[in-house]
């Protein structure tokens, strides 16, 4: 008892580093689903060529997606998620604008049993903000092209490559070096 009272500080100290050491754990979402970063994200669609969910209305993702993004508006997503059956197992990034579409789109995939769902924390504001590339898509304002672009990859003229996440760190940390002979 007498050891407690004289190291009361040191043992706050080592209950505390436990709790942050076990902090990733509880980064989960509502329904247990992992929410990612943007550089996590790249790392998945590098790692697990996983498929871009996006959920956005159509006039959003005319305006800026995901490269290689499927577009299902959250809205349309119960009555079509056939579409999406042959991806029950595979990895799955869902992105919004912001984070919380996704966060439902997730949900209503999980009770439909697909396994692998990650919801990208911050939507696609957290994707621009982190300098990522999005691509255009000017076909996607009518609704026959979107429903077109839903089932197909976005086409080959309008891809931009994949971000490295290793590429995007040496990338900014170019940048910051000066060139040879600046003062």
């Amino acid at each position: 008892m007498e050891f407690f009272r004289s190291n009361v500080l040191l043992i706050g100290l080592a209950l505390g580093s436990g709790f942050m050491l076990l902090l990733p754990l509880f980064k989960k979402s509502a329904g247990g689903l992992p929410n990612l970063s943007a550089a996590e994200a790249v790392t998945l669609i590098n790692r697990s060529n996983a498929l871009v969910l996006d959920v956005r209305e159509d006039a959003e993702f005319a305006s800026g997606h995901i490269a290689e993004a499927m577009h299902i508006p959250l809205a349309d997503l119960p009555a079509r998620i056939g579409e999406l059956k042959k991806y029950q197992h595979k990895t799955i990034l869902v992105n919004c604008q912001r984070g919380m579409r996704s966060a439902k789109a997730c949900d209503i995939l999980r009770k439909a049993e697909f396994t692998q769902l990650n919801n990208l924390h911050g939507g696609l504001n957290a994707w621009i903000e982190a300098k990522l590339p999005v691509v255009t898509n000017s076909k996607a304002t009518s609704a026959k092209a979107a429903n077109a672009a839903a089932v197909k990859k976005v086409p080959a003229a309008k891809r931009v490559a994949k971000p490295n996440l290793a590429e995007v760190a040496v990338e900014t940390s170019a940048e910051s070096v000066p060139e040879k002979g600046a003062v």
